[in-house]
């Protein structure tokens, strides 16, 4: 399958990826850390950014919020079920910034996730809603940039994160289980731009976790790398001071700005935010 996935492509863009969707089918493997260490980074240097938290399990939201969250009102979950009440004079794609709230982060906003999203995939997908979110954001101008993170499964909301966005972002842990996954969702990534959203583009692979002082995460990581696939740099390495950040509810640019993580996340936004001539 070597170089495979590039072929799926038909044309070179310029540009700057506004809106961006953090995905991999696999859990653990860094979405939630990713997520919100970029766009806290992002927002920290000035740029208005938006984190959407698709995930249930609202990992981003508790990070982000702290506390707090467990008394938000006005979440993903309002958001997705007010498409199932439409009337002629009801909701509108207009209506997603009353879903949206400030962190204590300045420059950075939330639409937080909730625990009952689970309940509404059903009747989201019979009502055909997977371009909803697309809709919404097109009309939403107030944002420099939007994360979106999402479950760890390709169901309805990773698929409308995936129609929504302009580039996906690939968290990938370093061992056999998540290599061997890697093509199936590249795969799973190419076929929702051939049908759905023909401006998605894989933008690369966040190495996570990474540990440089043992010798099977370098082979892995050199192997794609051979395999043509768009690994990022710097990798991220591992840390116990990750966790506690997630303990205390602040992003590694405001929990401990001089770490070495920290400057990793600086890098990667620095890459990420150079104007660049992709292959998509």
């Amino acid at each position: 399958m070597k170089n495979s996935w590039r072929n799926q492509s038909k044309y070179y863009k310029e540009i700057i990826d506004m809106r961006r969707v953090v995905f991999n089918q696999k859990g653990g493997v860094g979405k939630t850390t990713i997520t919100c260490n970029l766009a806290a980074i992002y927002a920290a240097n000035g740029k208005k950014t938006l984190v959407i938290d698709l995930d249930p399990q609202s990992n981003s939201s508790q990070y982000l919020l702290g506390d707090s969250y467990y008394s938000m009102e006005q979440t993903a979950l309002d958001y997705f079920n007010s498409m199932l009440t439409f009337n002629l004079f009801g909701t509108d794609p207009n209506d997603l910034p009353k879903f949206i709230h400030q962190t204590p982060f300045k420059n950075l906003y939330i639409m937080p996730a909730h625990p009952d999203l689970d309940d509404l995939q059903g009747k989201l997908e019979a009502r055909y809603k997977m371009f909803k979110l697309r809709q919404s954001l097109e009309m939403l101008s107030d944002y420099d940039y939007i994360f979106i993170d999402t479950p760890p499964a390709l169901n309805f909301y990773s698929r409308s994160a995936l129609i929504a966005s302009d580039a996906c972002l690939i968290p990938f842990d370093c061992d056999h289980f998540s290599r061997n996954a890697l093509y199936r969702l590249l795969n799973s990534v190419a076929e929702i731009r051939f049908d759905h959203n023909t401006t998605l583009e894989v933008e690369g692979i966040v190495v996570n976790q990474f540990q440089a002082r043992a010798r099977l995460p370098k082979v892995i990581v050199q192997e794609l790398i051979d395999e043509g696939l768009p690994v990022m740099k710097p990798y991220i390495s591992y840390s116990i001071r990750i966790r506690e950040s997630h303990d205390y509810a602040k992003p590694m640019i405001h929990f401990d700005p001089n770490h070495k993580i920290t400057e990793e996340y600086t890098q990667l936004y620095q890459s990420l935010n150079q104007v660049k001539t992709t292959h998509t």
